[in-house]
């Protein structure tokens, strides 16, 4: 069961990387993709404590997260389950995703997934490719998209108990429902 909750810690670092560093309109205004030390730093925070420091160490860290979100993007956003199937095998050839036992504090051993070459942007990568494919073996390959909202670019990953997410955030999903009930009123 770890590995589920592994999955749901996941999820949306996943898809904020790719949101931060390949998006040009999120939420209904332009934005500028993060590139170099100002993606590192903003994906840092988002990782916390538990890798700042890791991450900040690598050289051309933020070369190498831009490149990482554009994979992972492509996975997301296939239309194939073929197509994302053989794009996160891809990855966790690449990234040589290896499972390893790990004991945290106030945990029992759990596996974690990490890149076993490379530095700290390509563990990350071994660990979001074994994620996606845990995603996709135990919730399904349509679990991945794109934001619906007029004017968003940004993607999401569903792991709601019914599948039926269609919107990056819930800003996007308030726009959204505005819209529609303002069409309603006006037809």
């Amino acid at each position: 069961m770890e590995i589920a909750c592994n999955v749901t810690r996941q999820a949306p670092l996943i898809a904020e990387l790719v949101n931060l560093a390949t998006v040009r309109l999120r939420g209904g205004a332009w934005v500028d993709p993060l590139e170099g030390d100002l993606l590192v730093e903003a994906f840092t925070t988002l990782l916390g404590a538990r890798r700042s420091a890791a991450v900040l160490t690598e050289p051309d860290a933020g070369a190498h997260l831009a490149e990482l979100a554009w994979e992972l993007r492509q996975v997301l956003l296939a239309d194939r389950p073929a197509d994302q199937a053989a794009r996160i095998n891809a990855m966790i050839a690449k990234y040589g995703a290896q499972p390893y036992l790990v004991e945290d504090v106030g945990q029992p051993f759990h596996l974690h997934f990490h890149g076993s070459g490379g530095g700290q942007v390509a563990a990350l990568g071994g660990e979001f490719a074994t994620a996606l494919a845990l995603i996709v073996d135990g919730y399904g390959p349509d679990r991945f998209g794109a934001c619906e909202a007029q004017r968003c670019e940004a993607v999401y990953i569903d792991l709601t108990r019914n599948g039926s997410r269609r919107y990056c955030g819930a800003a996007c999903t308030a726009r959204a429902k505005t819209a529609a009930y303002r069409s309603r009123r006006q037809g």
